[in-house]
């Protein structure tokens, strides 16, 4: 019968083995963004290979924090504050999150490591939340990281908005 446990031996592969797979994604990721598309219309920074990512998570981060009737303009809102806040960011900072968003965007690692196979425009949102899961609860600190990063961007870029100050009862800062 085998020992439902990891031992220290396996838990060392199965670290070295996850580790592998992240750095040949970046690194493959790096290949092919290096001569990816630039930003996407109306964005400085947001790429067009970036966007259909962004357009199905965000509605699920959100979720509870607008109406669904507004959502399709909650996620525009996001995505131009995020955008914003990107713009600003400094090169270190920002090659972080583009390496995120590589690996998230290319089939080769999106596939592996979100269990996304299809491409973000066809995941059900079951997927979405099996993929979102499974990063914020994984072994490995580099998923976690990216989870809560992800999550960070997209929330700091949605409640920077006014948009979303009626929602949760801010009146907005004090007029000076």
């Amino acid at each position: 019968m085998p020992d439902p446990f990891v031992n220290r031996r396996q838990l060392l592969k199965i670290g070295l083995l996850g580790g592998a797979i992240l750095a040949g994604g970046g690194l493959l990721s790096r290949t092919f963004s290096a001569s990816a598309d630039g930003a996407a219309s109306g964005f400085a920074v947001l790429r067009d290979s970036e966007l259909p990512m962004l357009r199905r998570l965000i509605p699920l981060l959100l979720e509870g924090s607008a109406p669904s009737e507004v959502m399709p303009q909650a996620v525009q809102t996001t995505l131009v504050s995020l955008d914003l806040g990107l713009h600003h960011l400094s090169p270190a900072l920002l090659s972080q999150v583009r390496q995120l968003f590589d690996v998230l965007s290319l089939p080769l690692t999106r596939g592996p490591l979100t269990g996304i196979w299809s491409g973000w425009d066809v995941a059900s949102d079951d997927q979405l939340r099996a993929f979102l899961l499974r990063w914020q609860n994984s072994s490995l600190a580099l998923l976690r990281q990216g989870h809560a990063s992800l999550l960070q961007m997209i929330l700091m870029a949605w409640y920077a908005s006014p948009a979303s100050w009626a929602h949760c009862g801010y009146p907005g800062p004090p007029k000076v």
